[in-house]
């Protein structure tokens, strides 16, 4: 019996074939290069022209499209006078040699590793012991002078310097200045070096391309680039703050390496960085570190300008409790007994605007243009006294030591509430506490929820004057917070440990 097929069927697959057929005719066609064909029934209108690619439009008159710039060029002028340094110094601990001469007999000897894990505690290093450290530093001076960081070099009792050619050379130091933490040492080995160009810091903008080169964790010749990101930022690591900002990446071993402009010529020392920070690196600047280093060069030590005032901060508060509109200018909170501030004229209370013709904008300027101020020469010091400028003429004398006053920084000054215990001063407490006769006001408690401890006023301070007025018995006091004009600072000047220093207090 024939089998027999449905007409829906037949008619499906029909119509298939025929979609199969015309699909391998079409691409047939285009495959020959004829063009395909179809019903009249179903006009198909050719395709339009694809249209022409736009060119890049051009830059704007006056403009320049730059890449970022190669510093293969600064790496190849700078690298043969960049230096990795090695020190080695001998720590001296009595500590570890008493302990060792009293351990168990039968312990002497043993390892360390022992020890600790038997006394449960780390055993303390040998009498003596090397201590090693590295850095970075760079010749400047074609004799083998080179400058690093101090605290690179403190303390050393051998320094070894590796060249970029690979010789080991030792080397001596000639001067230390602790106080910048800039060093100067040289080559022992005569001969001619290479060296790199000490370049003008004041020229470089914040923005400008930077390159650091060093041995951050013994890695030798390390190149790293960023940008100028701030100057003159003080970070308080001392006296002479006044350091250059960068990105580039700066590490431990990269003290005392050049940081470069892209002519090749050193703008910087790379010093410091912030402990977690990311892209946060300091440098001193060239400028400053060349001043520095020529004196050291010349005489082995560094010598400052001296007058003998302890300054602070004009905050806004303090501005208004002493009647001034601006709060620029340093104020002196004491004057050194003989000192050149002293003979001069100068006061606790002035606020130091102007020295030797430079403006004193931030109190910390003052410090870094006394210092760079030739001993003894005349200068004009102009200062607000009463709400009035006044021009005094100081004759400049030599800081000689760390415990001679300069022009350091006194302690903070904010707005706080009173919250104090005082007690009027006897012949005993003035001896004591070095307290002038006819003045003063013994802080004997300080509430611990006031504002006065919050800022730091302390027991045994002494209170010598409020809103400028003298004070030296309670009715005093009482009468000064009477007679305080409302909705400005109280201004109080307070003797601690021989030292004196202003405080505002906000009592509204």
């Amino acid at each position: 019996m024939s089998k027999r097929f449905s007409a829906p069927l037949f008619v499906a697959l029909a119509l298939a074939l025929g979609a199969l057929a015309w699909a391998g005719f079409s691409a047939s066609a285009q495959d020959s290069g004829a063009p395909a064909t179809v019903p009249s029934a179903a006009p198909v209108e050719p395709a339009a022209p694809a249209p022409p690619v736009a060119a890049p439009p051009a830059a704007p008159t006056g403009e320049r499209l730059v890449g970022l710039p190669s510093v293969a060029p600064v790496v190849d002028k700078a690298s043969p006078a960049v230096v990795n340094i090695f020190t080695v110094k001998v720590v001296r601990n009595e500590f570890g040699n008493r302990f060792r001469r009293n351990v168990p007999r039968g312990f002497r000897g043993m390892p360390d590793d022992f020890m600790e894990e038997f006394f449960g505690f780390p055993v303390p290093p040998p009498r003596e012991y090397k201590e090693r450290a590295l850095g970075s530093g760079f010749i400047f001076d074609p004799q083998g002078y080179i400058i690093t960081n101090n605290h690179v070099v403190e303390g050393a009792d051998d320094i070894k310097v590796k060249l970029d050619d690979g010789r080991e050379i030792s080397a001596e130091i000639i001067g230390r200045d602790p106080k910048t933490d800039l060093a100067l040492i040289k080559l022992t080995t005569a001969g001619t070096y290479p060296f790199v160009k000490m370049g003008n810091s004041d020229l470089i903008s914040i923005g400008d391309w930077l390159v650091a080169i060093g041995n951050p964790f013994g890695l030798e010749h390390t190149v790293t680039a960023g940008i100028l990101s701030a100057r003159g930022r003080t970070i308080g690591v001392g006296p002479y703050d006044d350091f250059l900002q960068t990105d580039a990446s700066i590490n431990p071993g990269n003290s005392g390496g050049p940081l470069l402009n892209l002519y090749g010529e050193v703008v910087g020392i790379n010093t410091i960085i912030i402990a977690g920070g990311n892209g946060i690196g300091f440098a001193i600047p060239s400028n400053v570190a060349i001043k520095i280093v020529d004196q050291l060069k010349t005489s082995g030590r560094v010598d400052r300008g001296w007058i003998g005032v302890i300054i602070q901060q004009v905050t806004e508060d303090v501005a208004k409790g002493f009647g001034v509109e601006e709060s620029q200018g340093a104020l002196v909170a004491s004057v050194t007994e003989g000192s050149p501030a002293q003979q001069g004229g100068v006061r606790h209370g002035d606020i130091i605007v102007e020295f030797d013709g430079k403006p004193i904008n931030q109190f910390q300027e003052l410090t870094a243009v006394v210092a760079d101020t030739p001993i003894g020469k005349d200068v004009n010091v102009v200062v607000v006294r009463d709400r009035k400028r006044v021009t005094l003429k100081i004759n400049v004398g030599r800081l000689e030591d760390d415990s001679q006053p300069g022009t350091e920084t006194a302690g903070p000054a904010g707005g706080i509430d009173l919250g104090l215990t005082l007690r009027e001063m006897t012949p005993e407490i003035r001896s004591r506490l070095n307290v002038s006769e006819g003045a003063g006001l013994l802080v004997e408690g300080v509430a611990a929820d006031s504002l006065a401890a919050e800022v730091g006023i302390q027991p045994q301070d002494v209170i010598l004057e409020i809103d400028r007025r003298p004070v030296k018995t309670v009715a005093d006091y009482n009468q000064a917070l009477r007679q305080h004009p409302k909705d400005s600072p109280l201004l109080l000047w307070v003797q601690r440990g021989g030292q004196t220093i202003y405080y505002t207090l906000n009592v509204n």
